[in-house]
């Protein structure tokens, strides 16, 4: 591990502690050479599959991508980076235990919209607005009416 002030790669660890409920371990290092300080963190790589995107293409699962369409939807919304990655761990976790090879950008989806309505349903709506392409007032109206109708059902 390079020190990401000074690149040198001789550095120790001042602290360990285990987050994201028991599936990652942050480290607290501090660079022998220049004395700053900074954290890594070290998870298991979850095997998941590869996407098949909507003109067909394939291309290799990217947690980034999933982090910052739900962080675009929850702006400006009372939710916590803590929220947004247990939300992604949840979504590529569900991924892993498929067992599948290539799985749909469209499924990827249903479970990142089924996560954020739990979470916040107005940033659920915001990410469906753009997962499902709404060009007008008629298809929110459709998405909320969805979620009530499933609220009085499941109550």
């Amino acid at each position: 591990m390079h020190c990401p002030f000074c690149n040198d790669p001789s550095n120790r660890v001042v602290d360990s502690r285990l987050s994201r409920e028991g599936q990652e371990i942050r480290r607290r290092r501090e660079c022998d050479e220049c004395g700053r300080r900074f954290t890594t963190r070290e998870r298991v790589d979850v095997l998941v599959p590869k996407i098949i995107k909507r003109d067909e293409r394939r291309e290799e699962f990217d947690r980034a991508k999933l982090e910052h369409s739900i962080q675009k939807a929850c702006v400006k919304r009372p939710i916590s980076e803590n929220a947004i990655q247990r939300l992604v761990d949840r979504v590529e976790r569900r991924l892993g235990e498929g067992g599948e090879a290539e799985v749909e950008s469209d499924l990827i989806g249903d479970l990142m919209l089924e996560e954020l309505i739990a979470l916040d349903p107005l940033a659920a709506a915001r990410f469906a607005s753009v997962f499902r392409d709404f060009t007008s007032a008629a298809d929110y109206d459709a998405f909320f009416a969805t979620l009530v109708a499933d609220d009085d059902s499941g109550s």
